[in-house]
């Protein structure tokens, strides 16, 4: 069990929130991070293991003609996975995982293509929605590791979220800059 999966469980505890997982590449492994905090069924929702890009459509809402033009393996297929998965299994906060682990390209895309996405609840204070955010990382390794690396970078993408949200965008990028909470 990673310190992120730990703190993002403690976070949405004590917050009373609660988080759902879509993913493709990583085939519930981020479920099996977060599942591996004690405590995790306070705030774990659940996950959609949508490894067919027709699940992604069919279970988690993505964008059919968004699927057709560009395939799974793009920024707007993950935002999508992100806030289907969050709506379909009620949660606050949703993420998730679509790329290419190898060993051969997808969809036009090179091995360690990967876009990880969370999608989290409307901020009272600004209007805006606090998650809707996707990164694109281009990841170096065998399978394993790319997989791997998708696990934590999404956690940590969500965890950034669950501090910016919590503390304001100011204060929390200074506790990043001084190296935690």
């Amino acid at each position: 069990m990673s310190s992120t999966a730990t703190d993002v469980v403690r976070l949405l505890t004590v917050r009373g929130e609660t988080l759902a997982v879509a993913e493709s590449l990583t085939g519930g492994l981020v479920a099996a991070e977060i599942t591996s905090v004690p405590g995790a069924s306070k705030a774990f929702q659940g996950s959609v293991t949508a490894y067919a890009t027709a699940l992604k459509h069919g279970l988690l809402g993505v964008d059919a003609t968004l699927l057709a033009d560009r395939g799974a393996v793009d920024a707007q297929v993950a935002a999508q996975m992100a806030a289907g998965v969050r709506k379909t299994l009620g949660a606050d906060w949703g993420i998730a995982t679509t790329g290419v682990a190898g060993p051969e390209p997808q969809d036009g895309q090179p091995v360690g293509t990967v876009f990880v996405a969370v999608d989290g609840p409307v901020a009272a204070n600004s209007g805006s929605a606090a998650g809707g955010k996707v990164e694109a990382l281009r990841l170096n390794g065998d399978r394993a590791e790319i997989r791997m690396e998708s696990v934590r970078s999404v956690l940590a993408l969500l965890l950034t979220e669950l501090v910016s949200e919590h503390t304001g965008n100011e204060r929390a990028q200074d506790t990043e800059r001084n190296g935690g909470f």
